[in-house]
């Protein structure tokens, strides 16, 4: 059979493909792999996410004494880990690694050898696994989103003509009642030496760097996170929208379970609008958050990938924007595991990170 046809009627030869699913061959041989179909799944319901950074050790000493190096590529996020494969993790790793990527932000592994079915199983140790309302995926693993912007595609090209770097920024499916937690992505092929970084930018730092008048106009304040944009996707693409991609209302302040610490939790990607504020309101406040988040030059870093590295990151406390620097040069192609994880809460009593720390000094 060719590589994207299995007896889905066959438990076992379903089992046997994904288990053997290698994508970065795949999208070398092929150029492409990833299916939309037409099936229709109901809408999310609620559950009780059981953070698994409280299983942690403060210390993290399961990663910290069996990493060869690590090391900070900003003060405020952005860590590297070195000599750790995440396909080999005991338990006390993977609730170590959610408390180090809840309190670092994002968390970076090179020369990484998990595959696919690893990462689904990795994922799943952290909350149910979300399934895209409308990207593409590998055949047969609905949970895995493909990462490939298909850069001949005139629908693809007239989507991004009239966008600007900078409107790319967002903290994944944070329209979701309950949106993203940890974020698995792995990139294992390179348009070449140089184009498709991603940047981070830390919710914890954008809340710090509030002025303290700014800090209690928002708290409390509540903003409507919206889907809009992949049902518009489904719209000029033709692909099926799976699933609802709703709107719901968010604190825009939350409190990270785990760390306890505060985080602005706004993006451009997803937030439509301040409730209870008029239209042209809504519009001023958000503008200056945005702006805020994405000028924040000194609480971000800009990742460089390399072939099979792999970013853990955290979607309450962090944004993303990947660069599109590199249509024309050469295929850039990853795979994201995305785990779902509480409904966002604001707890009056929370910390900001630099309250936290200097109180631990």
């Amino acid at each position: 059979m060719p590589p994207n046809v299995v007896d889905t009627e066959n438990p076992e030869e379903v089992a046997k493909f994904i288990e053997n699913l290698d994508l970065k061959k795949l999208v070398r041989e092929n150029g492409g792999y990833a299916v939309f179909p037409e099936v229709y799944y109901p809408a999310l319901q609620p559950y009780e996410h059981k953070d698994k950074g409280h299983l942690a050790d403060p210390k993290k000493a399961s990663i910290y004494d069996a990493a060869e190096k690590i090391f900070d590529l900003t003060p405020h996020i952005g860590t590297e880990v070195h000599g750790i494969q995440l396909s080999k993790l005991t338990e006390q790793q993977k609730n170590d690694l959610a408390l180090l990527v809840a309190e670092r932000g994002v968390v970076f592994f090179r020369d990484q050898d998990i595959k696919v079915k690893q990462s689904v199983d990795l994922g799943r140790h952290y909350g149910p696994l979300h399934i895209h309302n409308v990207g593409g995926h590998p055949p047969n693993v609905p949970e895995v989103l493909t990462l490939q912007i298909e850069q001949s595609d005139p629908k693809v090209l007239e989507r991004l003509k009239l966008k600007s770097p900078g409107d790319g920024w967002h903290s994944d499916i944070s329209y979701e009642y309950q949106p993203g937690g940890l974020a698995f992505l792995k990139i294992d092929t390179l348009p070449g030496d140089a184009g498709g970084d991603t940047i981070w930018g830390s919710g914890y730092e954008a809340y710090d760097r509030l002025s303290p008048a700014w800090k209690t106009f928002l708290e409390g304040l509540e903003a409507v996170h919206s889907g809009d944009v992949h049902r518009e996707t489904a719209r000029l693409t033709g692909h099926p929208l799976r699933r609802e991609a709703p709107d719901n209302v968010h604190p825009v302040i939350r409190t990270h379970p785990v760390t306890g610490w505060k985080s602005l939790f706004v993006n451009r990607g997803f937030t439509r609008s301040i409730v209870g504020f008029t239209r042209r309101e809504s519009k001023a406040v958000l503008d200056f958050l945005f702006d805020h988040i994405e000028t924040g030059i000194d609480f971000q870093v800009r990742f460089k990938w390399t072939e099979d590295a792999i970013a853990v990151w955290d979607n309450r406390v962090t944004y993303h924007n990947p660069v599109y620097d590199y249509f024309g040069t050469g295929l850039r192609h990853g795979y994201r595991v995305s785990p779902s994880a509480e409904r966002p809460y604001y707890d009056p009593k929370s910390k900001s990170r630099r309250e936290a720390l200097a109180e631990k000094q």
